[in-house]
C-alpha cells in the first residue's frame, strides 16, 4: 500500500458512507481535523487486513472493491462477501473485548483506503452522541453477513440450506435473486460439497421451482420452496 494525500474528491466519498453521511454540518466540518488518519492507494491482490490480526483502525474503503474470505475450523477458504466502495468495514470489531478480525480482506479492484486510529475514533465518538448513534447502527448492520450465514447453516439438508440462503438474499418484493458466490464458493459458504449442491440445484430446476441464468436465480414457486425451511 502506498500512502497518498486526501483530496476533495476523497472527502466527498467519505461523507457518503452511512457512518458519516447523516451527521450535522458542524461535526462534518471538524471531523477530519480530529481524526488521526492515513490514506493509502491499494492495488489488486494486496491484503489490507488479515484474519486473526488485531483491529486497531477504523477502515473506510473510499474507492475500489474488496474480497472477504475466512479460513473455517476445517481449514477451508470460504468466500463471504464483496465490499464495494464507499463503505466502512470491520467496524464492530474495533471496540470489542476481542478485537481480532474474523476475516481476511483482499483488494479485488484498485482503490483508496482510509485508516483512522482506534484512539482518535473513540475520542471523536465519545464527544459526539450523534456519531455514537451512527456508529452503533453501522456496527449492527455489519454483523448481517454473519447472521445470514448462521441462519442458513441452521438447516440440515443441502436443499434447505440453499433455499434459506436464497430467501435471505432476495428482496421482499422480488422473486429474482442475484448472488455473489459461484457454486464452488457457495458450497463452501453453506458447508456442503459442490457436487451435492449442484445435484440439488439441478433437481430444483427440473422440478420447475427455480431457474438459473449465470448468477441470477429466478424463484418460480416460492410457496413450494418455503416448505423446506
Amino acid at each position: 500500500m502506498e500512502q497518498i494525500v486526501l483530496t476533495e474528491h476523497h472527502e466527498k466519498l467519505l461523507f457518503q458512507i452511512p457512518l458519516f453521511k447523516d451527521l450535522s454540518l458542524n461535526i462534518k466540518q471538524t471531523l477530519l481535523d480530529k481524526l488521526d488518519y492515513t490514506l493509502f492507494s491499494i492495488r489488486k491482490g494486496e491484503v489490507v487486513a488479515r484474519q486473526d490480526s488485531e483491529c486497531r483502525h477504523l477502515f473506510v474503503l473510499l474507492e475500489g472493491k474488496l474480497d472477504v474470505n475466512i479460513i473455517d475450523a476445517l481449514g477451508n477458504d470460504v468466500f463471504i462477501e464483496y465490499i464495494v466502495a464507499p463503505r466502512a468495514f470491520a467496524t464492530p470489531h474495533l471496540f470489542k473485548k476481542d478485537t481480532t478480525l474474523p476475516a481476511t480482506f483482499t483488494v479485488l479492484e484498485d482503490g483508496v483506503l482510509m485508516m483512522a486510529t482506534k484512539d482518535s475514533v473513540f475520542k471523536l465518538i465519545s464527544e459526539n452522541p450523534e456519531l455514537l448513534k451512527s456508529f452503533l447502527s453501522v456496527s449492527g448492520n455489519c454483523n448481517k453477513c454473519t447472521v445470514l450465514r448462521l441462519r442458513a447453516l441452521s438447516h440440515k439438508t443441502v436443499r434447505s440450506r440453499f433455499i434459506a440462503y436464497l430467501f435471505e438474499q432476495k428482496s421482499c418484493d422480488s422473486d429474482i435473486v442475484e448472488i455473489e458466490h459461484n457454486q464452488v464458493q457457495l458450497a463452501g459458504y453453506l458447508c456442503v460439497t459442490r457436487p451435492a449442491l449442484t445435484k440439488e440445484i439441478n433437481k430444483m430446476i427440473k422440478e420447475n421451482v427455480i431457474s438459473i441464468k449465470g448468477k441470477i436465480v429466478y424463484i418460480l414457486d416460492a410457496a413450494q420452496l418455503r416448505k423446506y425451511i
